[in-house]
């Protein structure tokens, strides 16, 4: 392996930055960007004239961003909705744990409640009084939930959306805001519909009934129809969940993009492989910056430091991912399945484990050239990543795969559990 460790001159090594960085970003949608093209153009040109300590501070300011981006989204709408079932499924909490948002209960909220997510304190999600149980118009009542302060607002209703709901995304528009329209528990009418005419039971036709219902409202105060979402939160997999995600997506920040990924519930492969190309863009970035100030080849020596860091890598990720060991036994639980039946068919568990023949040092170094075969060598010629950046990409990489084999087991237990 050490002839892929080769070290170019300076020079060389920043046309290899530049180079490489235009061939990874073109990878990725724009949408899915965690830069912004601004940012992007920024680290090139700077890269083109060699200006390398301009580089590491772009770096250190984009990084900074990403990790501490906040991003606060506002839920509102009228008590019975599923507003706070919706923020739990968000949040991945169940309902009646600790820090759940209360559901089935009257309103009684006055002012904006925080929900921060579990893992990520950084997002909150705020239960607004829904503007049905206020006397304020709709601009003041922006005014008096504080609006400035949200990224977004997603305004949600179990049948049709009301006037008062309409006029409020008008105000919310004109100052320049973005609103999503929800509309919840679609799975119960469809249940209900199923029950009552078994013999004439289209779902799509009842699913474009929902949609169509939800557009009176709009039409009625000559209001441009926007786009509706039908949602189920005892089930965010189904329905236009996903494509509520990747609108979400197209409309944030870039810097605000990586945490809201980060904290979308892994339930369907296409989540998953937005969570994945996050988190391969922040590793790359991080490399990037130990690669511009490098003045070292990459070493075959792992240390103690290096251990630790990949140990604590590989933990996120399976937290990240919904593998972990308590993720795992909840699973387990829901599936009426032994834990060890899950263990058994996925890999990071036991990635690190000490074995009598052999080092958790040696295990490392055969994971990296595991990940050397597989991707042809280095993934950026002339970069100077360190090695742990190579296995943070490798166990990602198994922990990715882990996430959907049990989305597929998890699928395939729960139809065996229906019949």
């Amino acid at each position: 392996m050490g002839g892929i460790f080769s070290s170019p001159s300076h020079n060389e090594q920043h046309q290899n930055l530049l180079s490489s960085m235009d061939e990874y970003f073109k990878n990725f949608k724009t949408e899915n960007k965690i830069l912004s093209e601004e940012t992007i153009n920024l680290i090139k040109s700077n890269l083109e004239k060699g200006y390398i300590d301009n580089v590491s501070t772009v770096l250190d300011k984009a990084l900074k961003e990403i990790d501490s981006a906040p991003l606060n989204i506002a839920v509102t709408g009228e008590s019975g909705t599923g507003k706070s079932s919706f923020i739990n499924a968000l949040r991945e909490v169940r309902c009646g744990e600790e820090n759940a948002a209360p559901t089935g209960v009257v309103e009684t909220t006055k002012k904006p409640i925080p929900y921060e997510h579990p893992r990520f304190p950084n997002v909150k999600f705020w239960d607004l009084p829904g503007i049905g149980t206020t006397n304020f118009q709709p601009q003041y009542y922006l005014q008096r939930v504080k609006f400035v302060e949200y990224d977004f607002f997603i305004i949600v209703s179990v049948t049709r959306f009301k006037d008062n709901e309409a006029q409020l995304a008008t105000a919310i528009k004109s100052m320049k805001k973005n609103f999503y329209f929800v509309r919840s528990k679609v799975d119960i009418d469809l249940q209900n519909e199923q029950r009552n005419k078994p013999k004439n039971f289209e779902r799509e036709e009842i699913l474009q009934q929902i949609r169509d219902n939800c557009s009176l409202c709009f039409e009625k105060i000559k209001m441009d129809v926007p786009q509706i979402f039908l949602v189920s939160s005892n089930d965010v997999s189904k329905y236009d969940f996903p494509t509520l995600t990747d609108t979400l997506l197209k409309d944030l920040p870039a810097q605000k993009r990586h945490i809201l990924m980060l904290s979308l519930p892994s339930v369907t492969e296409e989540a998953i492989e937005i969570k994945r190309n996050s988190l391969r863009q922040k590793i790359w970035l991080d490399a990037l910056k130990a690669g511009v100030l490098a003045t070292l080849p990459m070493v075959g020596i792992i240390n103690d430091n290096d251990v630790k860091k990949l140990e604590a890598s590989l933990k996120e990720y399976r937290v990240l991912f919904g593998v972990d060991d308590i993720s795992l036994q909840n699973l387990a639980e829901d599936l009426q399945v032994p834990v060890e039946q899950l263990q058994a068919i996925i890999e990071s568990p036991t990635l690190l484990e000490k074995k009598e023949d052999k080092s958790i040092r040696e295990t490392l170094l055969k994971c990296l050239e595991k990940f050397c075969s597989a991707n042809g060598g280095l993934l950026a010629t002339g970069l100077y990543f360190r090695k742990n950046f190579y296995l943070q990409y490798h166990f990602l990489d198994i922990v990715t795969n882990d996430a959907k084999i049990l989305l597929k087991k998890t699928f395939s237990e729960k139809k065996l559990m229906s019949h």
